[in-house]
Parts: structure tokens; C-alpha cells; sequence
């Protein structure tokens, strides 16, 4: 079924950018009470483990090495978290992670604790890494389905995983990604530095004349220049050449 899906979501199917929020979720969970975020990557079965437990490869991000630390720690208090092994090689996917500071690791987990299977049993199958932050996840999503079936396949996952669902974007299957070449890059600032790029935008920052100087926007925002200019050139380096970094 799953190499079926795969193929019907290749060649046509609507593509969708899903907010979703599901019980018994480790990510979830700490990320609701700590700041940073988690990407999910890839999941593993492994002779050793399976069936009772699953492994997944996963990206914690963070502003500062503290801020990841603190997420480390809450994901591993999780009762819904297994063996937690930090990763001293990275896989290549750090870097397209937001944040300051990216740590990968793999994850022992529940596989009944997960809702990818029923996304998929539903026609929703998972295009990009799964981003979870603020306490809930975002899923890039192609659906293999005809576009007016939809709602009737997202009622039946708030159904079978007892979750929240909503639609955040969605795309005819001739449009691309849901999200434009901007907007990919804008995901890889952390919320901070969008906030403070956002702003610099919007008070003419960047216009000529500028319409504002570092000085005026460190006190729209309640900071230090230093602060801010540290901020915004890290954003800046991201949006121009995000491969560099």
C-alpha cells in the first residue's frame, strides 16, 4: 500500500501544508513547555527493537546552545520518550534546520504513539521533514485523492488519532510546493530573527532612503543594538546564500 501511495502522490494529488496537534507526542509535548523546535526525519525499525518501539532521526533547534540543552532534557523526561542517543557525525540535515544551534539525534519511541500511519491510511503522504514547534507539528502532505475528498480524509484522521487538524496551505498538483522559494527560506530564521527581519522590512529598513535606523528598531523591540544587529545579520546570511551556512 505504502510504495502505491507513494506513486499516486508523485504524479497527481493535491499538495497541502497541515497544522496538526496529536496526543501522546513526545515533541509535542516538550515543545509546548520549552523554546526550540524538532524536525523528524526518518524512522527506523530495527530487528533489535521492533515491534514493541521504533527509532526516528531528528534535528533539535534552538537560538542558543541552552535553549537546545533545556529541549534535550525535557524530550528525555517525556514519558512518552525512549533511549535518547545524540548524534557527534551529522547526517547532512542539519544544516537545513533553522536555528542557531542544530543537534541531531535518534529517538526510541512507541510507533503506536505515532500518526503518520494513519495519515497515510487516509491518503495523506508526508513530502518534507515534519517541523514541531509551540506544541504542535507541520506536515508538507500530497494527497492522493480527488481534491473534494479531503475534508472527509482529515475527519477521518481527527477520528482515528483523536487529533486537531487544519489546513494551513494547499495547491493543485501543477502548482509546486505550497510554499514559494521566499517563504522556504523564511522557515529556515528562527522565529527571533523572522521577528526582527519582519520588522526591519516593514519599517523601511531596507528601502533607500532607509526609513529607519538599528537604533529605532532595537527600541521598537526592546532590545540592544548589538542585539539586533546580531539578529538581523544572521537572518540577512540565511535569505541571501542559506546553503553557506
Amino acid at each position: 500500500m505504502y510504495d502505491t501511495r507513494m506513486s499516486q502522490a508523485a504524479n497527481a494529488g493535491t499538495r497541502l501544508t497541515l497544522s496538526l496537534w496529536h496526543p501522546n507526542c513526545w515533541a509535542i509535548e516538550a515543545t509546548e513547555q520549552v523554546n526550540g523546535g524538532v524536525l523528524a526525519h526518518a524512522i527506523y525499525n530495527t530487528p533489535m527493537t521492533a515491534p514493541e518501539s521504533v527509532n526516528g532521526l531528528f534535528t533539535a533547534f534552538g537560538d542558543t546552545q541552552e535553549e537546545v540543552d533545556t529541549l534535550l532534557e525535557t524530550i528525555q523526561e517525556s514519558e512518552y520518550a525512549g533511549e535518547l542517543l545524540e548524534l557527534q557525525e551529522r547526517f547532512g540535515r542539519a544544516r537545513d534546520a533553522p536555528g542557531n544551534v542544530v543537534r541531531e539525534f535518534f529517538l526510541e519511541y512507541d510507533p503506536a504513539d505515532m500518526v503518520c500511519p494513519t495519515l497515510l491510511e487516509h491518503g495523506f503522504v508526508h513530502s518534507a521533514p515534519v517541523r514541531i514547534e509551540n506544541g504542535g507539528e507541520e506536515w508538507q502532505v500530497c494527497f492522493t485523492g480527488e481534491r473534494e475528498d479531503i475534508e472527509e480524509a482529515l475527519d477521518g484522521v481527527r477520528e482515528d488519532a483523536g487529533a486537531e487538524v487544519s489546513v494551513a496551505a494547499i495547491t493543485g498538483p501543477d502548482s509546486g510546493s505550497p510554499r514559494s522559494e521566499r517563504e522556504r527560506r523564511l522557515d529556515s530564521l528562527t522565529p527571533t530573527q523572522r521577528k526582527v527581519f519582519e520588522h526591519a522590512r516593514e519599517a523601511g529598513y531596507y528601502q533607500w532612503p532607509r526609513g529607519c535606523s538599528t537604533r529605532d528598531l532595537a527600541d521598537d523591540l526592546d532590545v540592544s543594538k548589538t542585539t539586533l544587529l546580531e539578529h538581523l545579520r544572521k537572518a540577512e546570511s540565511k535569505l541571501l546564500d542559506p546553503q553557506d551556512l
